[in-house]
């Protein structure tokens, strides 16, 4: 039998008890109240009208009168319409004789007769009204045993559809739901059995059909799975660099050759394992899972730059590249990250070439220095009358040979910090609590002439609670001098500079920048600009700069626990900015 069919022969036998307890209980309920309304109607009257006739013959006895003689005639008449009992009839046609002979030769006695009579009518309906009152009482009793049973019988009979009904339409299901988690379990090849043909072994049918259209595509996903695997492992072991991959619970699926070798460690003992289970025992590892523990938005952008032991115990020099794997679900319809991948690239080749570039610079730089201040020397003592007379056109050439000279000067300088940063050095720096105004005052001075000579306006914008910044101070006024050299250099004629400086929203910092109106630098080259021989689009003035003055500059002030930035559009000019720690 379906399970429809069952659980509506369930509802309807339901139905079917109720509807007979109703019917029972309103066919009950109708015959008390047929018998209550006859008692009222018929003997309940008859005793009322013969409380009446004896109150007339009560009247009589009093002194007989027209009005009384004829309530009772009139009492009488309707007892006699209202006969329901037996006997009764012989007692009302006593009565009317008996009134019909009144007053008679002896009335006394006549009313006597007719007192006993109108008793007898009374004692006659009230045995009837007692008698039928009784019947009443039992048909009542009658019908509540015969409720109460069938309420009893109703309640086992619900009481057995509730058990079988949802036990019929469930049981079913629980026993597919039981054969599904085994099927899920251990094989999508192993089908649930069919134990009956109702809804439940349809649903079965089809779910076994769905069994085995799952394991087809399953077994055809895997091979697929399997051959990419394959293609995608044999890549990554032929990568001479170390590359690790993570799953999104933190777990190390691929460790390449290359990234064994690295952590002196067989593959063996990194595959599988909890990468901060491997952090805790591997001092090298732990240091590469630093990023990838951190939040993706606090994250380095660019890639960390680190130092590794390398198996012959020299230092190695890396670059470490995070990034996470995401891949589409097509389940789904969205992308979902699916791990961690870390990539190390060996730049120890280029960090030797770079030392050697910067050994080179300093060699040259310290060895131009010399012939140079001593160029500058003679050009002073040429200008010195006691040496000799020049005339105009010589102290013209002598000047720019001079500015040249003074220039070169300049370049030297900035190459031999270059190289002293490039092999590593440490800057030296006098940190002390210093105020902004005075910072701003060290470097504008030295500014006044190339302002007047170019009629450009400064605008200095400094609040005047300002706190004071933990700095050095005659380095940080040449990084802000540069800046403003850089403004003045692509600043337009009669243009305006603004410098400002205001706390950053979280109070620990102050940000100092200086605003200018010139062409702006494209968001491709803003990134670009910071690096070192790396010069920003040609000034106005046609005077190119060395390329190292920012590279410098953002030494300079990442070295003091800052930030040197720039922020800019094409033809709308530029603002670059610097932050620097609050003294505590």
């Amino acid at each position: 039998m379906r399970l429809q069919a069952k659980i509506t022969l369930g509802f309807l036998a339901m139905l079917g008890l109720l509807l007979g307890i109703a019917f029972y209980a309103f066919a009950t309920l109708g015959r008390l109240d047929r018998s209550n309304r006859a008692v009222l109607q018929d003997n309940f009257y008859s005793v009322q009208l013969g409380q009446g006739m004896l109150e007339a013959i009560d009247a009589l006895e009093a002194g007989p009168t027209s009005s009384a003689l004829g309530r009772l005639r009139s009492l009488l008449g309707r007892e006699a319409g209202n006969i329901t009992e037996p006997g009764e009839r012989r007692l009302v046609d006593s009565l009317t004789q008996t009134l019909g002979r009144y007053p008679g030769p002896a009335p006394a006695a006549s009313q006597l007769q007719l007192r006993q009579l109108t008793h007898r009518m009374v004692a006659l309906n009230m045995a009837a009204l007692t008698r039928k009152n009784a019947q009443a009482m039992h048909t009542a009793a009658q019908a509540k045993d015969y409720l109460l049973l069938f309420s009893v019988l109703s309640t086992l009979v619900g009481l057995m559809l509730v058990g079988s009904v949802p036990q019929a339409a469930v049981g079913g299901l629980r026993k597919l739901a039981a054969s599904l988690d085994y099927a899920t379990r251990t094989n999508f090849a192993a089908t649930v059995p069919i134990e009956s043909t109702d809804e439940v072994g349809q649903l079965t049918a089809a779910f076994n059909r769905l069994l085995v259209h799952v394991q087809d595509t399953r077994t055809h996903s895997l091979a697929d799975l399997v051959t990419e695997r394959n293609r995608t492992s044999g890549l990554v072991q032929t990568l001479s660099e170390p590359l690790f991959l993570l799953d999104p619970s933190r777990r190390v699926l691929v460790a390449n050759p290359a990234a064994c070798t690295l952590l002196g460690l067989p593959e063996s003992q990194v595959l599988g394992r909890p990468a901060t289970e491997l952090a805790a025992t591997n001092s090298l590892f732990n240091e590469l899972l630093a990023p990838v523990l951190l939040p993706v938005a606090q994250r380095p952008a660019s890639p960390v730059a680190l130092a590794l032991p390398a198996p012959d115990g020299t230092p190695a020099y890396y670059q470490l590249s995070v990034h996470e794997a995401v891949a589409f679900n097509e389940a789904r319809d969205q992308m979902e990250a699916i791990g961690t991948v870390l990539a190390l690239r060996n730049v120890s080749a280029f960090r030797q070439l770079d030392q050697t570039k910067s050994n080179f610079l300093a060699t040259v730089s310290h060895e131009l220095k010399t012939p140079l201040s001593s160029i500058n020397f003679n050009l002073k003592l040429l200008h010195d009358p006691r040496v000799g007379s020049l005339n105009a056109e010589q102290q013209e050439l002598v000047s720019t040979i001079k500015e040249e000279n003074q220039r070169l000067l300049h370049i030297v300088g900035e190459l031999l910090t270059v190289a002293r940063l490039g092999v590593g050095e440490s800057i030296a720096l006098d940190r002390r609590p210093t105020a902004i105004a005075a910072l701003v005052a060290a470097a504008t001075t030295p500014l006044q002439l190339q302002l007047r000579a170019r009629h450009l306006t400064l605008q200095t914008q400094l609040p005047a609670d300002l706190p004071p910044v933990q700095a050095d101070l005659e380095k940080t006024a040449w990084v802000l001098l540069n800046l403003l050299v850089n403004a003045v250099r692509y600043s337009p004629e009669q243009g305006q500079i603004c410098l400002s400086a205001a706390p950053t929203p979280d109070h620990r910092a102050v940000r100092i920048q200086v605003q200018d109106h010139g062409p702006g630098i494209a968001s491709e080259d803003q990134q670009r600009i910071f690096e070192r021989f790396t010069q920003g689009p040609s000034a106005p003035t046609g005077s190119p700069g060395t390329g190292l003055g920012l590279s410098i500059s953002r030494e300079f002030i990442t070295s003091q626990g800052g930030e040197l930035g720039v922020e800019s559009s094409l033809g709308q000019g530029s603002t670059f900015f610097f932050t620097l720690p609050v003294a505590e």
